[in-house]
């Protein structure tokens, strides 16, 4: 007999619960509110998610900031309106501590799943995996895992009460729990793919990503990815059936399968948010939202003139304002020799009377400072991955294949502050910096230098490794938009910033 079931699968949600693009202040189709109306649910349906929700949006960020002052957690809240059955974490929901992670958790009616995580506080509703006998009796196994890397990002005092554990060693002990308690075994991994699902070619080996690793020596028939970003449909590997939706609420994955005859079979398509929702919770919610439009709209402090948005390619090979602006915020911060800051994926500016939402629309991340002892070397060879951003074609520069696919990294482009260099793009990748000082002509010399840096970049992440292994100075743990409203309040009206120079020529 064939057994059919149907899953709604979201990951990477990032706070987005209402159809509103902050940035913009406009509405857009996307959201978990607007999501909850496309699910249709029956006894062979089931609601997933793969974590990352409590970080990305103004909203989340208030109410995290006053929790106190608001009875609903409004992510939950979308959630349970979803019908969520069950769900991991990803690595940004452990930014806010261990209090708000209780706060959510509490709140949610579907289970949690994660089995690398160990709750050493005894308070969060975790499980390793769950059994799910749908309608029709067939036997679903879930289990939830994150990336270990959260034990390199997160701020320590963040994890004081709980021990993120291996992930691929969970996974596999998860698998072996469920293969005599199942038909079809589900494996949510707040990861991604650490080979090119085309090529085969391995992008990384740091252990941040293994979803191919899970695919190809665990025999999962069903791998809901996340934490890339990526937009993947579907795709076989090594018998597993892996998906990835793209971040933020736009889309969900759609995913029917069936089992028959010992075997299992899976098809899936992404399913858009829509422009609807239900009246509630969108209505009960309604008065937090109000508050955060009303707190995005106040001024913050002025710029002695505006800085346009800022062209990728254009801002990579001249500079960006912007750019200079994060720099010199890390910099007064911590008094650091140097410092590197990137921008998201599309151009920003500021206008000349700054804020709050100017502040996170140009600053979309979630990042803290972290202060490195580095040397020229590390400097020089992070500058080389800068400079590896940009390819020539027919003597002109473009932005590289390499940071365009498989997802758009504009973000792994780092801008330096306290620096005069220079690259050649004539030259081969790996040899194109060709000058590099201090800002005073001043050679960097064979001593250590300071580098304030986020707390995202000091892990190695997006191509600098050489940053893995530098000692750690210090670790701020104030979020970088609250830092730069501050830096704009205090220095107001703000002028332009002479803090680097750089060249490219080719």
């Amino acid at each position: 007999m064939k057994q059919q079931l149907k899953i709604y699968f979201t990951s990477d949600t990032h706070g987005h619960i209402f159809p509103v693009n902050y940035a913009a202040n406009r509405p857009e189709a996307s959201g978990l509110l607007n999501m909850a109306a496309q699910i249709e649910k029956d006894g062979n349906t089931l609601v997933l998610d793969g974590g990352d929700s409590l970080q990305g949006t103004p909203l989340v960020q208030y109410y995290l900031e006053h929790r106190p002052d608001w009875p609903t957690h409004p992510v939950a809240a979308a959630f349970n309106a979803m019908g969520l059955d069950c769900f991991t974490l990803g690595n940004h929901d452990f930014n806010f501590g261990y209090e708000a992670l209780e706060d959510f958790l509490s709140a949610m009616k579907g289970e949690c799943l994660c089995a690398n995580v160990e709750d050493l506080g005894g308070r969060l509703p975790l499980r390793p995996w769950t059994v799910r006998t749908l309608a029709n009796g067939l036997r679903v196994g879930i289990t939830g895992i994150v990336t270990d890397f959260v034990n390199i990002w997160e701020q320590p005092q963040n994890l004081e009460k709980l021990r993120i554990t291996d992930a691929f060693e969970a996974a596999r002990a998860a698998r072996e729990a469920l293969r005599p308690l199942c038909d079809v075994c589900v494996c949510i991994y707040h990861g991604g793919f650490e080979e090119d699902l085309t090529s085969g070619q391995l992008l990384s080996d740091s252990g941040e990503n293994v979803a191919c690793r899970i695919a190809r020596e665990l025999d999962f028939d069903l791998l809901l990815t996340g934490h890339q970003h990526m937009a993947v449909e579907g795709v076989e590997l090594a018998g597993t059936y892996a998906v990835q939706p793209p971040a933020n609420a736009g889309v969900c994955l759609l995913v029917e399968g069936s089992r028959e005859n010992g075997k299992s079979a899976f098809t899936s398509r992404f399913l858009p948010a829509g422009e609807t929702h239900s009246a509630q919770p969108y209505e009960s919610l309604l008065g937090l939202e109000q508050t955060v439009q009303h707190w995005l709209d106040q001024p913050i402090g002025a710029l002695e003139e505006p800085i346009l948005p800022e062209q990728k390619l254009d801002a990579a090979l001249h500079g960006s304002r912007v750019a200079a602006i994060f720099n010199q915020v890390q910099l007064d911060a911590t008094g650091a020799d140097v410092s590197c800051t990137s921008l998201g994926n599309e151009p920003v500016g500021l206008a000349a009377s700054v804020t709050m939402r100017n502040v996170t629309a140009a600053y979309l991340f979630a990042n803290t400072m972290v202060v490195m002892e580095v040397t020229e070397e590390v400097i020089r060879r992070c500058l080389e991955r800068c400079a590896s951003y940009f390819e020539l074609e027919n003597g002109q520069p473009k932005v590289s294949a390499a940071f365009l696919q498989p997802k758009v990294e504009h973000y792994n482009y780092d801008f330096f502050a306290g620096l005069d260099y220079t690259f050649d793009l004539t030259r081969p990748v790996g040899q194109r910096v060709v000058h590099l000082t201090r800002l005073d002509g001043s050679p960097l010399g064979p001593g250590p230098l300071r580098l304030c840096t986020s707390n995202y970049r000091a892990t190695g992440t997006g191509g600098y490794e050489v940053l893995r292994d530098c000692p750690v100075l210090w670790r701020g743990s104030t979020e970088m938009p609250d830092m730069v409203a501050r830096y704009i309040r205090e220095h107001s009206p703000v002028g332009k910033l002479e803090n680097a120079r750089f060249r490219v020529i080719w």
